[in-house]
């Protein structure tokens, strides 16, 4: 019997080896705070791959120094993280998987001293610091970052580019009408705060011609937010300027949580922005046994199946739903005797 987790997937000008993702992660783990590939992330990413993963996408990796979440983030804002995500890159492919990267800018949400630049002057809480308000020609030069940062993903061998567009950082204030009170043309209506992605992607696309994925928060979980309806809306525009997938998650744009969280609960807007935008998704959250993941894909409810706390506990993941499903998955030829 044929399992959709198991068979492989078209993405873009690559063939995943099946539809097993792991989720960008945030690690922490550059104690040196220079931004450069640890000896952690050389363990922790090819592991994975050794468990089969078909594509797996580092954290939420900076185009700037004051766009790292916290101090310990990798980044991408110079050409001195080129060499360190090249090795890791080779690490990976060696396994047999493919190696994406998530382009990122925390904007209001990064716990670091000095300015930090949002769309608007709104602390995200009061344990964060007051952003100051992005001038235009900040936002030209952020646009610029994301970029370069791309091009410097692309030296180094990545197969896949996520934008970070989602769980509150950057981009996502700029989309959220919770989070942009701009009254230029970054601000106000959907179109003008769809404005700053639209020329992210319009710029990557210089650089950049391989698959591009958009993460989003496809609910802001309040009543003055945006919602699924809305990312409908921003899916078909991502189509329409050529991202190849949108990886689905939701909230965060406030420190104000979903009123329930249950296994899948965010499979319906994954399903939802398929569905109406006519664009290929990936589901996550809380997604931990194969049968419901084969479910998901089976039923046509996304293209992808993304895990991400599942794969910290489980690295060998695949081979497990593999033997729960009944699917003949090859070991590594190290590891065939206790496979």
């Amino acid at each position: 019997m044929r399992f959709l987790l198991f068979e492989p997937y078209q993405l873009k000008n690559i063939t995943l080896k099946n539809r097993i993702v792991m989720a960008p992660m945030c690690q922490y783990s550059v104690e040196d705070e220079s931004g450069k590939v640890q000896d952690w992330h050389k363990i922790h990413y090819p592991t994975r791959a050794v468990g089969q993963v078909g594509l797996i996408i580092l954290e939420a990796t900076a185009v700037t120094p004051q766009g790292r979440i916290s101090p310990n983030d990798l980044g991408i804002w110079s050409d001195e993280h080129i060499e360190g995500l090249k090795e890791l890159v080779s690490l990976v492919k060696a396994q047999g998987s493919h190696i994406g990267i998530q382009i990122a800018h925390a904007g209001r949400k990064a716990e670091l001293q000095g300015p930090i630049l949002a769309p608007s002057a709104i602390a995200f809480s009061h344990h964060y610091q007051t952003p100051q308000a992005m001038t235009k020609e900040q936002i030209q030069e952020t646009v610029q970052a994301f970029a370069d940062g791309v091009r410097r993903a692309k030296e180094a061998g990545f197969d896949v580019i996520e934008l970070h567009a989602a769980h509150g950082y950057l981009i996502n204030q700029f989309l959220s009408p919770m989070t942009n009170r701009r009254e230029d043309e970054y601000g106000g209506s959907q179109e003008n705060r769809f404005r700053f992605l639209k020329e992210v992607i319009g710029e990557v696309q210089k650089v950049w011609d391989g698959p591009l994925l958009v993460r989003v928060s496809a609910h802001d979980y309040h009543d003055e937010g945006d919602t699924p309806d809305d990312y409908v809306v921003y899916a078909k525009w991502l189509k329409e300027l050529g991202v190849d997938l949108i990886d689905v998650s939701s909230g965060a744009i406030i420190p104000k949580a979903p009123t329930k969280i249950y296994p899948g609960y965010q499979v319906p807007f994954a399903e939802q922005i398929r569905r109406e935008a006519d664009v290929p998704t990936g589901a996550v959250g809380l997604i931990t046994e194969p049968e419901m993941a084969e479910e998901i894909l089976s039923s046509g409810r996304a293209d992808l199946i993304f895990l991400a706390r599942e794969l910290l506990r489980e690295p060998y993941w695949p081979r497990i739903a593999a033997a729960k499903l009944g699917v003949e998955l090859e070991a590594p030829k190290q590891y065939s005797r206790g496979w």
